[in-house]
């Protein structure tokens, strides 16, 4: 059996493109999902499922979010003079988090893609295996998504992809599994990933979303395709091709994840989050059902 994984990853430096103007000056992972940052979600499904030390990857423009998980001793003290323990607490929590995750940050350095942050981070972990996990995704789950990666890692000691059933008319916005075994209760031996294929030639019903487990392997091939992109400076650096490469005489296992998936990256993706955290809150989730059955009114 493998040993537990300590160590993981948050890719936080791009663009937020698609979120335009909105992430203009505001970092998309800072953008609020309920009552917090939807990176703090991602922070606080690693520390829940025991990840002590949790390395984000930035670039420039992303000081708010070191800000936002910085212990405030000083606003601490402040809000407890002035009688607003609740307030006081809830900022105390977040600093917490910094200490629980022991989290540093790393500015990204290398081509472009989703890979290099990865081969970034993984310089200071030798060989210790890693959980990837991207800032803009929320997973509502009874168990987390990252513990339910880390127990397939154990159960393996090989790399896994978090995925989860899709429609097959969505495959062109997925990497899709092409699954040799399924093993049962959501384990599933894959030797490859599609990217974003057609209906008719999707190789399986799942799609690989945000969450990976990394093994050393997959970091050598990273550098591999690193060390091409110098020679030739054409392309991305993309971490499903690493995969692919890894895959192709290797054991690679997909998890199907027992939760709730909710993508913040575009505009009506952020909005089905917003309104979802919004709606299963107990205090304005009453209100706002409310509300939209008024708005859903036809009017005189």
């Amino acid at each position: 059996m493998a040993t537990t994984i300590r160590r993981a990853v948050i890719p936080a430096a791009g663009l937020g493109s698609r979120l335009l103007p909105l992430t203009k000056a505001t970092p998309k992972e800072m953008l609020p999902v309920g009552d917090k940052p939807v990176i703090e979600h991602t922070v606080r499904e690693l520390v829940a499922s025991g990840i002590t030390d949790i390395t984000i990857v930035v670039s420039g423009g992303k000081g708010l979010i070191q800000d936002h998980f910085r212990p405030n001793p000083a606003l601490v003290a402040q809000l407890r003079a002035d009688g607003k323990a609740a307030y006081a607490d809830a900022v105390e929590e977040v600093g917490e988090l910094s200490r629980l995750g022991h989290i540093t940050y790393l500015d990204q350095h290398g081509p472009y893609g989703n890979g290099t942050p990865v081969l970034n981070a993984a310089r200071n972990f030798g060989d210790e295996p890693m959980l990837v996990l991207w800032p803009d995704d929320v997973f509502v789950a009874e168990v987390p998504r990252a513990q339910q990666l880390i127990r397939a890692y154990e159960a393996t000691s090989c790399p896994v992809l978090a995925l989860m059933p899709m429609d097959p008319a969505d495959s062109q916005r997925y990497g899709v599994p092409v699954v040799k075994e399924d093993l049962g209760d959501g384990l599933l031996r894959i030797t490859g990933l599609v990217e974003k294929p057609k209906p008719q030639d999707a190789p399986s019903a799942y799609a690989a979303i945000g969450g990976y487990v990394i093994t050393p392997g997959i970091v050598d091939e990273l550098r591999e395709q690193t060390k091409r992109w110098y020679e030739h400076q054409t392309g991305e650096i993309y971490l499903t091709d690493a995969i692919n490469a890894y895959a192709g005489n290797r054991a690679v296992y997909g998890q199907v994840i027992q939760g709730r998936w909710y993508d913040t990256g575009n505009p009506l993706a952020y909005l089905t989050a917003q309104f979802a955290a919004a709606l299963a809150d107990p205090e304005y989730g009453p209100h706002l059902r409310r509300l939209a059955a008024e708005l859903d009114q036809p009017t005189e």
